[in-house]
């Protein structure tokens, strides 16, 4: 159906509007209606919130704590000198289990048919840099005691000794599946290991090379579907995984710019993480980014020859490089985080830039997405740049103080969000009101008088996994392994 004459005409005004409100303050989030024009028609456009960027209040740490000297999210290069940061930092937080030297992207937890309780995680950034002392590959260890973890495999198929940010877990159908890729592109290979049976020794499925090309991933949650994204040359596949042992790809687009992306509970939203902002009017891209809506539902449906249309899209004035998104429902509204990294150049090149963290988006109308919350450390704020500059890792390439990967322990009433914030540590943050975030802990373990200065200090990447009967999160540190953390009850109300 064509727009009426009004809509079509209400839209034109709104983004005279916005350019002139544009012109007049110097923000940019006041850009409407042209950037929200779809291949099917105009689509409303997205609310933003522009209220100051801040910080989250910052956690009350209880006693047992070892809490941070200074400025949220900081490791001080005075600290270092002092022998204070080899001690590390917690809040609410306990060390209760550790493995390895090494770390990655994502730490996954499964618990098999048998009982068995797993974990599953990338040991490197870009094979073979990181792993100086082990061997490369997708970790597995059993969990039985978590406090003691033991390794039980590594797997080196193509993908999942290279899976940079690929690196997925369906629990309902036992898959464990990965990409082959780098922080740019790596031949696509696509690995399928079934960890059903017995998690402690998984096996492998299929590895073919269905992607082209790769970076990260996303899982369906019936676990039918995997799907790809190649990021830097643009691309999305979506492969069919009905039969393990012989995936194939159902669709694939080279039209949008993904880095991460998550599916609705049915499968018919897939919510993308864009690092470059599409203009749909003429069908070009620009810096910044955000997030967008897609309908795949033909896809989920295995429609023959599926068309995949755009829903929304929404940006922010600070956005940096999106990484990925969370939907969660949260007293019965639907809401995606999202979160943003950022790169070195924030303080070489542009250090007045407002950084992203992470964006709280209500998304029950999907197609009037809102900013409502950001959370966000004071690390992050540009006014601190200058006196963060000669902290040990901040100006590192790929390091710094940024958010890089979150999640949550269950997507509906979640409660809690942790998230890896690279060199403050794994941060964790009370969601239950989404308009209202606040820290509740955070534990940073910093690396000191490393032989090798990459190595210094924290380097949280990954996303946590979750044991919430026991207030457990398990995270994994590029320069210090796996972690097992013990969260207090207050940081982690609701649990025992």
């Amino acid at each position: 159906m064509r727009p009426r004459p009004l809509l079509a005409a209400a839209l034109v005004l709104l983004t005279a509007v916005a350019a002139a409100t544009t012109q007049a303050s110097g923000s940019p989030a006041l850009e409407l209606a042209r950037q929200y024009l779809g291949p099917h028609g105009p689509l409303t456009p997205a609310v933003f919130y522009d209220k100051p960027l801040g910080s989250t209040p910052r956690a009350s740490c209880a006693p047992g704590s070892r809490p941070e000297t200074g400025l949220q999210g900081r490791v001080p290069a005075a600290d270092y000198a002092s022998g204070r940061a080899a001690r590390g930092y917690t809040c609410n937080a306990t060390v209760v289990g550790r493995f390895g030297s090494n770390g990655g992207f994502r730490v996954e937890r499964y618990v098999d048919k048998a009982g068995h309780v797993c974990a599953f995680y990338d040991s490197t950034l870009l094979f073979p840099r990181d792993v100086t002392d082990d061997v490369p590959g997708t970790y597995v260890l059993d969990m039985t005691d978590p406090r003691h973890p033991k390794r039980t495999a590594v797997l080196q198929s193509p993908a999942m000794i290279t899976p940079h940010e690929s690196l997925r877990l369906n629990a309902k159908r036992g898959l464990l599946v990965a990409t082959a890729g780098s922080a740019a592109t790596q031949v696509g290979f696509v690995d399928v290991w079934d960890v059903s049976q017995d998690c402690r020794t998984p096996s492998i499925q299929s590895s073919l090379p269905l992607a082209l090309l790769g970076h990260e991933g996303g899982f369906s949650p019936d676990g039918m579907t995997y799907w790809a994204s190649t990021t830097f040359l643009g691309g999305l596949t979506a492969i069919d995984l009905s039969n393990p042992v012989l995936p194939r790809v159902v669709w694939r687009s080279s039209q949008y710019v993904v880095h991460g992306l998550a599916l609705s509970a049915d499968g018919n939203r897939a919510y993308l993480a864009n690092p470059t902002r599409t203009d749909f009017v003429t069908q070009t891209t620009r810096g910044g980014g955000g997030m967008l809506v897609l309908d795949v539902s033909q896809v989920q449906q295995r429609v023959p020859n599926p068309t995949v249309k755009v829903v929304s899209s929404i940006t922010w004035p600070e956005a940096t490089i999106p990484q990925n998104v969370l939907p969660v429902t949260i007293k019965g509204r639907k809401y995606a985080i999202e979160f943003d990294e950022y790169d070195t150049n924030v303080y070489q090149f542009t250090p007045k830039e407002n950084v992203g963290g992470v964006h709280v988006i209500d998304i029950t109308d999907e197609r009037r997405p809102r900013l409502v919350s950001r959370i966000r450390l004071a690390v992050h704020n540009a006014k601190e740049r200058e006196q963060l500059a000669g902290d040990p890792g901040a100006t590192q390439v790929g390091q710094g103080y940024a958010a890089h990967y979150c999640n949550v322990p269950t997507l509906v009433e979640p409660g809690i969000l942790a998230c890896s914030m690279i060199a403050s540590g794994l941060r964790v943050f009370d969601i239950r009101d989404p308009l209202h975030p606040r820290e509740v802990a955070y534990a940073n373990q910093p690396v000191v008088n490393a032989r090798n200065p990459a190595r210094v200090g924290a380097y949280a990447m990954s996303a946590p996994a979750f044991v919430p009967a026991s207030r457990q999160i398990w995270y994994s540190d590029v320069n210090t392994g796996l972690f097992v953390l013990q969260l207090s009850a207050q940081a982690w109300p609701g649990r025992p």
